[in-house]
This record gives structure tokens, sequence and C-alpha cells, in this order.
């Protein structure tokens, strides 16, 4: 099996062209083929399909197995690895996820995509939608985790996402308390934890613990739900920078209602998993 070795600002995928079905591995051949010291390595596998709904399909494998509806960093490595391969032969072009299909702009410079601009949709603040307990929305609530108590407000950009006004954090406070959250009986179905220090109106620090990956070097659907729940909670304009470890990606909460992620992905290498 041929595949592509990809990352989003350190957010890294096993991408995989699967339009004649030759991944048959499952959630724990995912697994095994992530895992960073017997397998490839990456935060998660990305299987490209045909769809009949868009242009093509993304289905995404977490590390752990589990199957995510949506990664805003794999989606722009997808986009790349579409369009440099000759899949995708348009600027802009429709991706169909687990979470609806997402509409994707790719910049281009000397034949290579150099930006990804992706329309991650509206966000979804219900409970019901992220989902979380209770009723209502999730603004700015405070919420205990261990020892500790945060401002949290939740948002669904894709995926569920908890966004933790906390200030800058240290590492193993981030490894501690995202797990914690991530576990939390509040939500159902898990969810990806951000710890977000607010800069000034438009830039914002962000480190993420993400469902079913743990610690990853960056988050596009949580740097969107960052973006919208700082705004939203007017501390920032509707525009933002929102910097990561290794950059910075750009998120716009347009009037349209839609969020709008862009930033890089990167070519890593190219092998082949050979068979038993």
């Amino acid at each position: 099996m041929v595949f592509t070795k990809m990352h989003g600002l350190g957010n890294d995928f096993i991408v995989v062209d699967d339009r004649e079905g030759i991944y048959q591995g499952g959630a724990q051949g995912a697994a095994a083929l992530c895992d960073r010291h017997t397998g490839i390595g990456a935060d998660g596998l990305v299987l490209l399909h045909n769809s009949s709904a868009a242009d093509i399909r993304m289905d995404i494998y977490n590390s752990d197995g589990s199957i995510a509806e949506m990664c805003g960093n794999a989606t722009r490595c997808f986009a790349k690895y579409a369009y440099e391969n000759g899949i995708v032969c348009t600027e802009r072009f429709g991706v169909e996820t687990l979470s609806g299909i997402k509409f994707i702009q790719v910049f281009i410079q000397d034949g290579k995509v150099t930006s990804v601009r992706v329309d991650m949709g509206t966000p979804l603040f219900s409970r019901a939608e992220i989902p979380m307990i209770g009723s209502g929305i999730c603004r700015m609530e405070k919420i205990r985790v261990l020892d500790r108590e945060f401002l949290v407000s939740a948002v669904n950009t894709g995926v569920p996402h908890a966004v933790v006004f906390s200030g800058a954090m240290e590492e193993e406070d981030i490894l501690r308390y995202g797990a914690a959250l991530e576990r939390d009986t509040l939500f159902p179905k898990k969810t990806n934890v951000n710890f977000v220090n607010v800069l000034d109106r438009e830039n914002i620090w962000m480190r993420t613990f993400e469902r079913g990956c743990g610690r990853t070097l960056a988050c596009g659907t949580g740097a969107s739900a960052t973006g919208v729940c700082a705004a939203n909670a007017s501390l920032t304009e509707r525009r933002v920078k929102v910097h990561l470890d290794l950059g910075t990606l750009e998120v716009e909460w347009d009037e349209d209602g839609h969020i709008y992620m862009s930033g890089p992905a990167e070519k890593a290498f190219e092998g082949r998993v050979l068979e038993d």
C-alpha cells in the first residue's frame, strides 16, 4: 500500500488514495499504522475515496483507531494531496466528510499548493448538537476539572470542542487537564480541548489536546472553535490569527455565518507498506 506522510503545522497524517479499496485494516490497522514506535507514526490515517455527493470523499481514523467526523488540518493536507496528484483539477472543489461537504480553495504557486482555505461551515452551539449534557449553550461557564476551575465555551465545528480560557499553560498542565476534560462526563462522545490565551483582539495563543489523539501540535477545527468562541464572548474580532506550536492559522467567522480557516499543508515523505 502506497502512502504519503503529510502535516499541517505539525499535525501529521498518513494519506492513502483508497479509491480502489486497497485499505482493509479497519480501526486496528489504523492504530497500528499511526503508532510512532512500531508503525509509520501519525495523528491520523486519511483515506481518499470517490464520492457521489462531492468531488471526492475523505474518511479519517484518529491515532487510537476511532473515527473522526472531520479534521481541519487533515482537510488541508487532503486537498493538497488531491490537487497535486491530479485527482482534482480545479482550485475550488468539494470534499465529502462525515460532518457534511466542505468546500475548498487551494492557492497555487509553480504547480504546488502553498495554502488551503476551508469553508468549515457554521458552528453549532447547542449542547445537543455538540453533544454536551444539559440544555441551551455553554458560553464562558465555570467548569471544575480535577483541582482547578476553568472558564469554558463549547461548540461543534465538525467535531466537539471545549475552548478553555486558561491563559498560557505549561505543557504538563495541558496534558493533565486536557486528558481529564476530554473524558469528562459532560461530553458523552468526549471532546477536543483547546487551551486559549487571548493576546489581543486579533491574536490568540492556542494549544490542543485532541479526542482520540492526545496532544497534537495543531488543530484546524480547534482553531476554528477558538476563533468563534472568542468572538462570541466579545474578546476578539471575527477575524483572528491563531498561534500554534509551529505556526499560525487564520480564522474568519464571516457575516454569512460560516467559518473560513486558512493555512499551509506540507508533504513530508512517501512510502510503501509491505504486505506480510
